[in-house]
């Protein structure tokens, strides 16, 4: 398989040989990124101490505040 592909990239003009590199390029990252892991989901109940003293509303606000 290999020596067809390549016996058929040779045959094309070089325009297009830099085209299927950049095709292959595109591939890979295609797969790799389909292959990342599940999210870790390690920091729920992270905020659990505060939960009598601030609203879900009211941390929202400080994390809106915070980022600007």
């Amino acid at each position: 398989m290999e020596s067809i592909i390549i016996e058929k990239i040779r045959k094309l003009p070089p325009e297009l040989q830099e085209e299927v590199i950049y095709f292959i390029d595109f591939l890979r990252t295609k797969k790799s990124s389909k292959q990342k892991k599940k999210p870790n989901l390690n920091w729920i109940g992270g905020l659990k101490a505060y939960r009598n003293q601030f609203s879900a509303l009211e941390l929202q606000k400080k994390a809106s505040d915070w980022r600007d």
